[in-house]
């Protein structure tokens, strides 16, 4: 009676309530001050006087930190509760944002996005694992839309207040960051006043009640599985081709097409606030028509539109065809978490998924410096070429790995 009591609340509980709700905002918060980075590289780069292989350098270090620290943020977020990790994720942020707002070399400035990379790297599994946990299986994939709306918002308002703050206010880069350490330690303090689900979730580090519940015969047991290896590889594959692009695209806009970061800020900030509308409906999507052929079809088209973006003239149609590219990749990221969290036993779900995102970080450490040789011998095309390919390589390993 006991266990089918606890199975009709867990069927009856909504996929929105405060702890959700929480976890988008500070989702927001972790990714605002952090993705400024990509957006504000010229700057940085004159500022400190880098060259290209510099450049490369200083976005290697941070995923080579998160690929340190991705298991051991998984083992923790396995065995403490959602709140305090979440809170302590939140923190680093902001401590990285401080460093940022006053760094004066290039190696404190290295520093603090190492801490505001390490920021996703603890905020991840303890989030995703527990929104997964508070979702019925059928209703994963639109929870995870609703996260990963709070995330693209996050992505998108730390460039976008780059245009608005740069534009009408006059601010430094520096100044960027400082501006963002008073939201994100506000962000703190709503973490800690959130009160956990009354119907028992794990924002508090309660019990997951795994011995309470019946087992699924169709739950893994192991993550050391052929399907599990294969699709976090096909994930680190695409990461690789992602990787290479970023720390160049927004030098290539300024030096080769004469765009301002500004533009830059306002084209990366409209790609987010699409994903604050367009991940919910991925979620649903992916829902409807099946996870692996939605994230798929996806994939083909956002690579295609990513490379057709480089090949379009002037600013606003390759705008358009950038913003449509990340718009398919935003809405294949519910689908994404949804498989794994299907493929990932309960009881390590936050492992789980902190292992998904740790091929991104080794591939993160390559990948930028891989791009910086292709730059100074072949130039800015080829790179977005061969980081095109890759992506095209890591569908495939996609089809391979995942079953329907």
């Amino acid at each position: 009676m006991g266990a089918e009591q606890k199975k009709e609340d867990n069927n009856g509980k909504s996929i929105l309530n405060m702890g959700v709700v929480t976890m988008v905002v500070s989702h927001a918060l972790v990714h605002a001050a952090g993705n400024m980075r990509s957006t504000l590289i010229p700057f940085i780069k004159e500022d400190f006087d880098l060259n290209n292989y510099q450049v490369g350098i200083i976005s290697a270090i941070p995923p080579l930190a998160q690929a340190i620290f991705s298991i051991p943020a998984g083992w923790i977020s396995d065995r403490s509760g959602a709140k305090n990790l979440v809170a302590f994720s939140v923190g680093l942020a902001a401590l990285g944002s401080l460093i940022a707002g006053f760094a004066y070399d290039p190696w404190m400035y290295v520093v603090s996005a190492a801490l505001m990379t390490l920021t996703m790297t603890f905020y991840h599994p303890p989030a995703h694992s527990y929104t997964a946990r508070l979702a019925k299986p059928k209703d994963r994939a639109k929870a995870m839309g609703l996260l990963n709306a709070g995330g693209t918002f996050g992505i998108s308002i730390g460039p976008f207040s780059i245009y608005l703050l740069m534009t009408f206010f006059g601010l430094a880069w520096r100044q960027m960051y400082q501006f963002w350490v008073v939201p994100i330690v506000l962000g703190i303090i709503m973490i800690m006043f959130t009160k956990t689900d009354p119907a028992g979730d794990t924002l508090n580090g309660n019990s997951h009640n795994h011995g309470e519940q019946e087992a699924d015969a169709d739950e893994p047991t192991s993550l050391l599985t052929k399907e599990f290896l294969l699709y976090i590889s096909s994930r680190g594959v695409r990461m690789f081709g992602m990787s290479m692009v970023a720390p160049f695209l927004s030098l290539y806009l300024t030096e080769v097409r004469g765009w301002s970061v500004t533009d830059i800020g306002l084209m990366l900030g409209i790609s987010g606030i699409l994903g604050l509308f367009f991940s919910p409906l991925g979620g649903y999507f992916a829902s409807r028509f099946g996870e692996k052929k939605w994230v798929m079809g996806c994939f083909v088209v956002s690579s295609a539109a990513f490379l057709a973006a480089f090949y379009m003239p002037g600013v606003y149609p390759f705008m358009g065809m950038y913003l449509f590219y990340r718009l398919f990749g935003i809405m294949a990221m519910p689908g994404q978490a949804s498989i794994t969290a299907r493929l990932s036993p309960p009881k390590q779900m936050g492992m789980g998924f902190a292992l998904t995102f740790m091929p991104s970080s080794v591939t993160g450490i390559l990948a930028p410096i891989v791009a910086a040789y292709v730059l100074n011998n072949y130039g800015y095309l080829p790179i977005f070429t061969v980081a095109t390919v890759v992506m095209y390589m890591s569908v495939g390993l996609f089809a391979l790995a995942v079953k329907d």
